[in-house]
């Protein structure tokens, strides 16, 4: 049979998510009845708590279900501006745009800013989907690698001076980080302001993980000098809120940006959901409490791992935020990692999807008597 469809060039430049291809082999190797501990996705395990259920609910009996303003309801973009300026970013209501998911707020933006063969600059290891938006809309990649140093980006700023240039149209940054935890620090957001200044460049601050940090101080990139007209701020409410499933996110920008990504917006998803906005009302507003929490929980877990870790002797790099772990494994991490779900029914995602080969990212986003146990059959199957 003859495939009638032809296809675009641009579906061709990208392949599937691989963290959710590991996920998904996780589900369909449950539903056969394997015991699988899947430590795979960025999913946290909590409840979303209560109040925030019952605000949708409450939502859905208002009969807030139809659609909203483009950009969002005005309650949800007014609590988003008064959060941001809660981490000292000079942010206005009519500067949101109320996206459903974190994700639709990042592609939303690369396809805003970025043309054909436009620079795109990613700090390696990178969240895999940065990749494949960047090149959907036709941009070409350069990368700095931060895992020689400790996936620190204050000790590589040198360089990332020298990939930047007045030629770099887009750089990214991720902090607290996906896929290695780590937390970069106020100098070196400083050095990226520097560099971005010089080089006229805009710059995507992914602050998804804010809320999950451990020992160190959240900055955000957009509340330092000189940097408030040129960074893309995007944020949601997926992991601190434990609303994966509720497809809530948002970007702030200020100046034209907003009306730009407003028509993508617009001819694409509309709006995000009525009732879910008015439980992201109450989320910002009423859930602190229920955050520490869980971010104490993820707290206690890392600790954990790197204790059993190293009972083993391994070394791991600490990250200070967000729920992952860089585990150094054999230089082939894809066959490792094939060998950990079928042999120890482990599931981890190989490092090379974030172009870190030779490592595997661990989710303690699971129990701890779950993380015992998917250590114990590392150990069992010599793959540790």
């Amino acid at each position: 049979m003859t495939d009638a469809y032809d296809f675009s060039d641009r579906i061709g430049r990208v392949e599937p998510s691989a963290t959710l291809a590991i996920s998904n082999l996780a589900a369909e190797k449950e539903a056969e009845g394997a015991d699988i501990v899947d430590l795979s996705v960025g999913e946290p395990d909590f409840d979303t708590p209560s109040n925030i259920v019952e605000a949708g609910k409450d939502a859905l009996d208002a009969g807030h279900t139809g659609y909203t303003s483009s950009n969002g309801i005005p309650q949800l973009t007014e609590a988003i501006a008064e959060k941001l300026r809660g981490t000292d970013i000079d942010a206005d209501a009519d500067e949101v745009i109320v996206t459903p998911g974190g994700k639709q707020a990042l592609y939303e933006t690369f396809q805003t800013l970025i043309d054909e063969g436009d620079e795109v600059v990613l700090l390696d290891p990178a969240w895999v989907s940065y990749e494949a938006m960047a090149k959907l809309a036709g941009g070409d990649l350069s990368r700095v690698d931060l895992a020689p140093h400790g996936f620190q980006l204050e000790p590589a700023l040198d360089e990332l001076a020298a990939t930047v240039s007045d030629d770099t149209d887009l750089l990214v940054v991720n902090s607290p980080s996906n896929p290695t935890g780590a937390v970069f620090s106020e100098a070196a957001l400083e050095g990226v302001r520097d560099l971005a200044v010089e080089h006229d460049i805009a710059v995507i601050s992914d602050e998804i993980y804010e809320r999950i940090i451990y020992d160190a101080d959240h900055v955000s990139l957009a509340s330092l000098d000189g940097m408030a007209d040129r960074t893309i701020t995007v944020n949601g409410f997926s992991k601190a809120y434990s609303m994966t499933g509720w497809r809530l996110g948002y970007i702030h920008a200020k100046g034209d940006f907003v009306g730009q990504a407003g028509k993508l917006h617009s001819h694409s998803v509309s709006c995000a959901v009525n009732f879910v906005q008015h439980a992201g009302v109450e989320a910002l507003e009423n859930t602190d409490e229920s955050v520490e929490e869980m971010r104490e929980a993820f707290a206690d877990r890392r600790d954990l791992l790197v204790d059993l870790f190293d009972e083993h002797g391994i070394d791991v790099d600490v990250g200070d935020g967000a729920f992952y772990m860089m585990l150094p494994v054999d230089a082939d991490d894809q066959a490792w990692c094939e060998a950990a779900i079928e042999e120890a029914s482990v599931a981890c995602v190989p490092g090379s999807a974030f172009n870190a080969p030779g490592y595997a990212r661990i989710s303690y986003a699971a129990s701890a008597e779950r993380l015992r146990e998917a250590v114990d059959r590392l150990v069992a199957n010599d793959l540790l």
